[in-house]
């Protein structure tokens, strides 16, 4: 066994047929990006009142773990631990988790997170970076059975791959599977471009971003500085919500920002906007916004001629002097769809 990629020594025990039905929800609605939505209602994590009969994540049992391996956490890897056991509660309360449910988690660091998604009956695959915590995490509930940990950079990590030897041919007809994770703050993006086109696959993904970062995913609007290209595409993929938020002091090292919980619902593939090309789709979004202060008919005129582009504008009800900013998803699906040429 290479220990580069794998570091648990435990395999999973047969997932049943039953364990994977599929759990059935709300058809997901075309949300539109930029559509001005409610502000959230933000609240700060409480102490849940559920008894539990685990060892609490603190600050003592942190820096013990970290202690025992010898290490401190890594700047470079944007690593701040949890210390409060509360909040993962939430956080995986959040996603729903049931038994027998399926979880992706990424960055276990000392299994606190980890620790609450065993116990909800959920069978986790952890992929982790660092090997030395890999090598702790499945130390740690090696008698769980229910835990395969991966020493990866997630970013790299041949997700889809995973999963399938992981469930077999039942993760495809399955939605239970999900992703819950208390992310570094620094891999925020990347971890949301990966993981939201992939609606075969999870039908949720719960993350722990940075606050900032999480209410302009969520709330950002039309016409102002923080409506971005990442907005079309968290709209394109899923329909977010803001659940709450986490003050800085809840972690250890403390960052200089307070964090919040997201909920990412994944849209299947049949409910994506309907486009020729998604590769062309992000392409003209993201040179829309390469130059924002202009007009798209100057932006886009690698695409077609600027005349072109101001009659398609204007056949879909918009201004032929718009730009990129006051483009709704729905807007831009059908821009594209008018002047893209494969």
């Amino acid at each position: 066994m290479n220990p580069s990629s794998l570091c648990s020594l435990q395999t999973f025990p047969p997932i049943s047929h039953s364990a994977l039905l599929y759990r059935h929800r709300k058809p997901a609605h075309d949300s539109t990006a930029g559509v001005r939505r409610r502000a959230p209602y933000v609240v700060c994590a409480e102490r849940s009142s559920r008894a539990s009969t685990r060892s609490a994540d603190d600050y003592h049992a942190t820096l013990k773990a970290l202690k025992s391996r010898g290490r401190f956490p890594r700047k470079s890897l944007g690593q701040h631990y949890m210390l409060n056991s509360d909040i993962n509660d939430q956080l995986a309360g959040a996603a729903g988790i049931e038994q027998g449910d399926v979880v992706l988690e990424i960055g276990p660091g000392t299994g606190s997170l980890t620790n609450v998604l065993l116990n909800s009956g959920a069978y986790v695959l952890a992929v982790e970076k660092d090997k030395h915590m890999a090598a702790l995490v499945s130390e740690r509930f090696s008698s769980s059975g229910k835990l395969k940990v991966l020493t990866e950079d997630i970013v790299k990590c041949h997700v889809r791959s995973h999963m399938s030897s992981l469930v077999g041919s039942t993760y495809s007809k399955s939605r239970n599977a999900k992703v819950v994770a208390n992310i570094p703050f620094n891999i925020s993006t990347d971890v949301i471009k990966l993981f939201l086109p992939m609606g075969d696959i999870f039908s949720e993904v719960v993350l722990l971003l940075q606050e900032e970062t999480a209410v302009r995913l969520v709330v950002s609007s039309l016409r102002t500085p923080e409506y971005r290209p990442i907005n079309v595409f968290v709209n394109f993929y899923s329909e977010p919500e803001y659940k709450f938020k986490v003050p800085r002091t809840n972690f250890f090292p403390q960052p200089n920002v307070d964090a919040a919980v997201v909920s990412f619902k994944l849209k299947l593939p049949s409910e994506y906007p309907h486009v020729s090309s998604t590769k062309s789709f992000f392409s003209m979004v993201n040179s829309a916004f390469n130059e924002k202060r202009k007009m798209l008919r100057k932006s886009l005129q690698h695409i077609c001629t600027s005349l072109e582009i101001e009659e398609a504008l204007t056949s879909i009800g918009l201004l032929a002097t718009s730009r990129p900013e006051e483009l709704t998803l729905d807007d831009f699906v059908k821009l594209h769809n008018l002047i893209a040429k494969e």
